[in-house]
């Protein structure tokens, strides 16, 4: 039988780094063999403290790039792409964020892709307690979203911008 590899995103705010850390380490039996996405620093954090705490096991863990230089737009293009199916993101609710429309966008992506998604320790403990986050036969349910992709199919749209490029170019005067 395979084993069940879940694909997790780790991010943290500065004011959650040490939250997340000891989450991860507490967790770190039931981590074991799971796929893990992080944003730069909050990722090199986690691979020097589960190396620390477990020396022998080889963790597959992807670093993104920093959240505010881009890792939480690779963190969202990898969650559309079905990359993951878990977002842990400690974020700090009493420091103002500079790149606080990356942090909405990528919440709304979870949602989105309706993965399990959780911004605090007690969530997170949760979710990792409850008996579906070893269940192999658990399976998200997944949004049609087909009809928002083809609100344009049946308009003349594409038709009537050429149309109006052409009149406007032909009333040009120079």
């Amino acid at each position: 039988m395979e084993k069940l590899v879940r694909k997790i995103g780790l991010v943290a705010h500065d004011g959650m780094k040490q939250d997340l850390l000891e989450w991860v380490i507490w967790n770190s039996e039931l981590l074991m063999g799971h796929k893990f996405y992080c944003t730069g620093t909050t990722g090199t954090l986690i691979r020097a403290a589960l190396k620390e705490k477990h020396p022998n096991i080889e963790w597959d863990i992807t670093i993104l790039k920093s959240g505010p230089l881009g890792g939480d737009q690779q963190m969202g293009s990898r969650i559309v792409d079905g990359e993951i199916d878990y977002l842990f993101f400690f974020t700090d609710p009493m420091t103002l964020q500079p790149h606080d429309t990356d942090v909405k966008a990528l919440t709304r992506l979870a949602g989105v892709e309706n993965i399990v998604f959780c911004c605090n320790r007690s969530t997170a403990d949760h979710i990792i307690s409850s008996p579906l986050f070893l269940d192999p036969d658990y399976q998200r349910t997944r949004h049609d979203y087909s009809s928002y992709s083809k609100r344009f199919e049946n308009k003349p749209l594409v038709m009537e911008a050429v149309e109006n490029v052409e009149k406007r170019k032909g009333q040009k005067s120079f």
